[in-house]
């Protein structure tokens, strides 16, 4: 029998305008924008509506933001008899993906990914560290161009996003060696990405300690659908797992490939990305080429789901 797993996005999707039209047409939408701002104190809503894009840019804004129209869209799809069989989330996206498996409360997880935001931006003096996708690399060079790349500083894979798209994290020059020596194995294309501070590498630890505080005092429920995590691309079903896979994740690799893997293998035949952009959805065929998928992020997108 045929499953769907929603998936949820995380930074690097947003732009201003997002989660406008879906809030105008559906009712369940705009009381979850109305939600998001009561819970934060300022109005997120319009910083999702009407940008400007320097203030949605900020790491403790972009994943609140993310965060309200990714569960505005799991309110329109479960209005429409939409409901997925498995969750999952692309880092931030795991905060959403516990929401919608009913772990998490929704006004918690606002707060929550705020004060994440802030522990990440203040984790890494600015300039200090730098991220880089890594496009096509050679099966097997990961791991030699990034022990080459050290020189005892710290750099690591950060999101394994897909067989030909991996993301590395670090110290801004052990990053921009192991650039040059991934160009010099073959890797297709390297990518400075723009981003406000190294994710998903050691260099978060910082920001992990922080988090553990808030996280261990927030109520997590047992999941009503079953999550595949980032930390170990695992399916879990428990309130304490939940809050464990939050923790792991901040200095932790996102295991995206394996968990589109897993989750093929469980029988999902739809995978539905909810939220802003299409990323993951672009991201399906290249993990395998049987797999497609749909986005939801715009009033527009109901006409996917036929």
């Amino acid at each position: 029998m045929s499953k769907t797993a929603f998936l949820f996005p995380g930074q690097g999707s947003q732009y201003a305008g997002m989660g406008k039209s879906l809030a105008e047409a559906y009712p369940e939408a705009a009381r979850v924008f109305e939600e998001a701002d009561a819970a934060l104190g300022f109005s997120i809503s319009t910083l999702c509506f009407e940008g400007p894009e320097e203030q949605l840019k900020l790491t403790e804004n972009t994943q609140p933001a993310l965060l309200t129209v990714s569960i505005a869209a799991n309110a329109v799809l479960r209005s429409k008899g939409v409901l997925p069989d498995y969750v999952a989330g692309h880092s931030l996206g795991e905060y959403s993906a516990l929401v919608a498996a009913g772990s998490l409360a929704f006004a918690d997880a606002a707060q929550l990914v705020r004060s994440r935001g802030r522990f990440m931006q203040e984790a890494v003096p600015a300039g200090v560290g730098a991220m880089a996708a890594l496009l096509k690399l050679p099966e097997g060079r990961l791991g030699q161009v990034l022990a080459e790349a050290a020189q005892r500083e710290v750099v690591t894979a950060a999101n394994l996003n897909s067989p030909d798209q991996v993301v590395i994290a670090g110290h801004v020059g052990a990053v921009n060696r192991a650039m040059e020596l991934a160009k010099a194995a073959g890797a297709r294309r390297v990518v400075r990405l723009e981003v406000s501070a190294p994710f998903h590498c050691p260099l978060m630890k910082p920001a992990q300690d922080r988090l553990a505080a808030v996280l261990n005092a927030t109520d997590f429920r047992d999941l009503m659908v079953p999550l595949v995590n980032n930390w170990q691309a695992r399916e879990i079903r428990t309130g304490a797992e939940a809050r464990e896979g939050l923790y792991q994740q901040v200095p932790n690799p996102v295991r995206w490939s394996d968990t589109i893997r897993l989750l093929a293998g469980a029988g999902v035949t739809r995978f539905i990305e909810a939220g802003a952009g299409s990323v993951l959805t672009g991201l399906l065929r290249n993990i395998d080429p049987t797999l497609s998928g749909l986005k939801f992020g715009e009033a527009a997108d109901v006409e996917n789901l036929a």
